[in-house]
């Protein structure tokens, strides 16, 4: 009976498809039981059946520490629970502090962390710190932050939720190589933006002491690397900033009670924020086992120095394209030192492991294009920040601007990228018919003339990207682009916008 019921299917017709259920012999099944209802959804078929069966996929944490994106996990446990992302995909938050326009680099790593989870799976919550921002996060910090109005908080908050928002929800649920998921299980794309001011605005004080002051521990608060580092400096930690790991363990309680999140992740400094939200969860829910929350760590993204990407220090690498330009962008890391790109495009793309090793494989042989593997780093990031129109338009202007380029410059083109060059305006009898070499001091592109003869001489000088050989060279008007500007160039990097005023 059973060899003969294997090789049997039924036949289910809806909407004009035909679906065909093939069955398998069980002990626990009766060979003609039917499904008792069938309804329609977003998913296909083939989505259902797949649901139907534990499916997993190689763990996200695995992926994470081979890309080096891992630094602390609180359970080793995650590892296995994050390969099940069929019949238990998990809920993870990265918080975001309101404290500037836009997120920078040392923002990007959370998003690119959040986006492996959702590449693989699981649900993504970016928590916006209407309230935390407040209070200021010490963490990492030798002062107090500087309070901020409210009006500018708000206006923080719904910029930094646009780009979060744009740069997510590029990121569709998909194969990528490095594991066996193939991606069509998933029907819900949605980019999940809280705020965690809408539970704290009605919260009292009477209310924390209550639900959350009791049940932390001075001792175990002062503790924290956060803190201690703070606590022995000479400007010392107010009360204020004291609680800021309270409130941010309470978002994680919150969260869990409310969306369903069991897992927060930060950066390394977030450690003791992230554990102190594990740690309530457990004391006030009574949380353990099979229920836990997980916290889980990324290394912070640091410069050459071993100083930390932020937004207070002068040259901030922006994610909002109003305050960096996708050009400007790219350019950054189009320069990175063949030292670091290696490093960059394992923790800041999604290339596969195999091809940024040919790359650092490329990199060693003799005849290797320079900037090769930073062209592609370059590409990639900001593909992922600014969408394919953005990389367009980094491309195009790298192209144009290049010196020796064959490409024509417009006044378009030149404009696109008057914000990232430092320019100056001249009147056109100031331009027409004067010395190259002077305008060239006069703009500011040189000190001095003989500075502009020696570079010129070594074929250095360029006007509209185009080589100046002659030292007697003047400024004609087909030079005026469009009878606007024009573009002075000492080598490949520096540059001034010459406009017409």
């Amino acid at each position: 009976m059973a060899t003969n019921f294997a090789s049997r299917s039924i036949f289910f017709s809806l909407s004009t498809k035909l679906f065909i259920f093939p069955f398998k012999p069980s002990t626990s099944y009766h060979p003609f039981s039917l499904p008792r209802r069938f309804t329609r959804t977003t998913c296909t078929l083939q989505q259902q059946q797949q649901q139907q069966q534990p499916q997993t996929t190689r763990s996200v944490v695995g992926i994470l520490e081979e890309r080096g994106l891992l630094d602390s996990i609180t359970n080793d446990t995650l590892r296995s629970i994050s390969s099940n992302t069929i019949n238990a995909p998990l809920k993870v938050y990265c918080g975001f502090d309101p404290t500037a326009e836009s997120l920078h680099l040392g923002n990007l790593l959370g998003l690119i962390v959040l986006s492996w989870f959702r590449r693989s799976g699981h649900n993504v919550v970016a928590l916006i710190g209407g309230a935390t921002a407040r209070v200021g996060d010490p963490s990492g910090k030798s002062l107090e932050r500087p309070e901020l109005d409210v009006e500018t908080l708000e206006r923080n908050a719904a910029s930094i939720e646009k780009t979060i928002r744009t740069i997510l929800g590029r990121v569709e649920t998909r194969k990528f190589e490095e594991s066996n998921f193939d991606g069509n299980v998933f029907c819900d794309s949605s980019v999940v933006v809280l705020n965690n001011y809408d539970w704290w605005k009605e919260f009292s004080l009477l209310d924390f002491l209550k639900k959350v002051g009791k049940y932390a521990r001075v001792g175990s608060m002062m503790a924290k690397e956060s803190v201690r580092k703070r606590l022995e400096s000479e400007q010392g930690m107010s009360y204020t900033e004291f609680t800021y790991q309270l409130l941010q363990g309470y978002d994680f309680l919150y969260l869990f009670q409310n969306e369903g999140v069991s897992v927060q992740i930060g950066g390394s400094d977030q450690w003791g924020n992230i554990t102190a939200g594990t740690e309530l969860i457990r004391k006030i829910l009574q949380v353990e086992g099979a229920t836990a929350t997980y916290g889980l760590t990324f290394p912070l993204l640091l410069k050459s120095d071993g100083t930390k990407f932020g937004k207070s220090e002068d040259g901030a690498i922006w994610l909002s394209s109003s305050l960096l330009s996708p050009y400007k962008f790219y350019q950054y890391f189009f320069s990175v030192p063949d030292a670091d790109v290696i490093r960059f495009l394992k923790i800041l793309t999604f290339l596969d492991i195999g091809e940024i090793v040919k790359l650092e494989e490329e990199m060693m042989k003799p005849g290797y294009v320079p900037n090769t593997a930073q062209r592609r780093l370059a590409e990639e990031v900001t593909r992922f920040v600014h969408g394919e129109d953005g990389l367009n338009e980094a491309i195009k202007a790298t192209e144009a601007l290049r010196p020796g380029s064959e490409t024509k410059l417009d006044w378009k083109t030149i404009e696109g990228i008057a914000e990232d060059v430092p320019s100056c305006s001249l009147a056109y009898d100031e331009v027409l018919n004067q010395s190259l070499v002077d305008l060239s001091v006069s703009s500011g592109l040189f000190d001095s003339k003989s500075a502009a003869r020696r570079l010129l001489k070594q074929g250095g000088l360029y006007l509209n990207n185009s080589r100046v050989d002659n030292e007697n060279k003047r400024v004609e008007a087909a030079d005026i682009v469009d009878g606007k500007v024009l573009l002075l160039s000492a080598g490949k990097k520096n540059k001034v916008l010459v406009r017409i005023a």
